[in-house]
């Protein structure tokens, strides 16, 4: 009998290979946070090994969140508390790993959305930024309206922004989506012409055009989310979430090289301590620094060399390939590349909860893709209702969102009244 061609793959070599993809899969997460209180209206949260049942083992992933309130504390109390619950209600059970990371971006809009709800049903007129930050694997997908935000510093020195800026001052489409809708956007008007200040959205005056809560200033101010998400390299990488009382001070290559080779203990009271020392206590001042690291190294992020920021724009990320991969046993270096998997920013539920998606059935039929309650047969409105080009969608086609909801989507989109009061408010 001839002798086989195929190559026997000795069990050393196995089980060498399993610890490896083992590590791999799982990188050590190592955080810190601090931060300098002049309002007290800055919170966070910090859930570094949270667990999910997949098949007949468990998955853990990590959750940071940076609420940065205004017009009290409210807003950003209630968010902490109910956000995550909400984000997770959204997924679909028994997803596996793939799957559940492909969910995320459409629940955390539904999430987003379903808090913003609940909180205004209080009647109370605070509101709140939000950054949240969920790390599954080397998968990082953040969510964020207002202004605190994240960076990444890749393990090369990369650095990228993965969240959005929606200050008024700063960002043109969210002024064009306002006044499309109606409102309308300017400085504080102090008499005889004469303009201070930032750009505001009216009714109300805030200088966000998206947040949570802010019953009293419209509902042009919107809490759908932008959400990014990327992932790391072996390499692993360093993140960076701030209030805007870091970002006003420092710059993110500033803030990022002033903690270079610290752990996240350290770095984190160290940007605080810069950003204070650069302007002063002039606003709540907080800061989490978190490591994603390969099992084997330290948790200290020092690469050698700086290079370009990366991440304003789509073109600079390496998007994932479609190709396979073959695997040999020999020495791989993985490149330092960050991929982009996911990016979107429309403030249009529609867009946000289209039907092409990844995961099949992610909202079930009977349940309000934003809330979760469950709707009776013919009683759900298609997401796709009053829309110009809904032609090609058909009366049946989902997801769907009960009657509360959809009213809420009319009032964010300018065509209904809100019935909001209409006061003053700053950020």
């Amino acid at each position: 009998m001839a002798a086989s061609s195929e190559q026997t793959v000795p069990l050393s070599v196995l089980l060498k290979r399993e610890l490896a993809h083992e590590k791999i899969e799982n990188p050590e997460i190592v955080h810190g946070q601090a931060g300098q209180s002049k309002k007290g209206e800055d919170l966070t949260l910090v859930k570094a090994e949270c667990q999910r049942m997949v098949g007949d083992g468990v998955s853990t992933y990590s959750v940071f969140g940076m609420f940065d309130g205004h017009n009290g504390s409210a807003a950003a109390i209630y968010t902490k508390e109910n956000l995550l619950n909400n984000v997770l209600s959204a997924i679909p059970p028994d997803l596996n790993r793939n799957e559940w990371v492909a969910a995320l971006p459409r629940a955390l809009v539904a999430g987003f959305v379903k808090t913003d709800k609940d909180f205004q049903e209080k009647g109370q007129k605070s509101g709140t930024t939000v950054t949240f930050v969920i790390i599954e694997g080397w998968v990082v997908t953040v969510a964020s309206v207002g202004d605190s935000r994240c960076v990444l510093e890749s393990s090369d020195g990369e650095i990228y922004y993965l969240s959005a800026d929606h200050r008024l001052d700063t960002n043109e489409e969210e002024r064009v989506r306002i006044t499309s809708s109606g409102g309308e956007v300017g400085r504080l008007n102090t008499g005889g012409g004469a303009e201070v200040g930032p750009l505001r959205c009216w009714p109300g005056g805030l200088c966000l055009s998206r947040s949570i809560g802010d019953m009293d200033v419209g509902e042009f101010i919107v809490p759908v989310p932008h959400v990014k998400q990327v992932k790391l390299s072996t390499g692993g990488g360093r993140l960076v979430i701030c209030s805007d009382g870091v970002w006003d001070s420092l710059p993110a290559e500033v803030a990022l090289d002033c903690c270079r080779g610290m752990s996240p203990d350290a770095a984190a009271p160290h940007i605080v301590k810069e950003a204070v020392q650069a302007k002063g206590l002039r606003d709540d001042t907080t800061c989490i620094v978190v490591d994603v690291l390969p099992q084997e190294k330290p948790p200290v992020s020092a690469p050698q060399t700086k290079k370009p920021v990366k991440g304003m724009l789509k073109s600079m990320f390496r998007r994932k390939s479609s190709e396979s991969s073959s695997y040999n046993d020999k020495d791989y270096v993985e490149p330092d590349v960050v991929v982009e998997l996911y990016e979107e920013g429309s403030a249009m539920l529609s867009e946000r909860f289209h039907t092409k998606y990844p995961v099949c059935n992610m909202f079930k039929l009977f349940m309000c893709a934003v809330c979760q309650v469950e709707i009776k047969p013919g009683e759900g409105i298609s997401i796709h209702e009053g829309e110009s080009d809904s032609g090609k969608f058909r009366p049946w086609d989902g997801p769907f969102l009960c009657s509360s909801c959809q009213e809420k989507k009319e009032a964010m989109e300018g065509k209904r009244s809100s019935g909001r009061v209409s006061s003053g408010s700053d950020d």
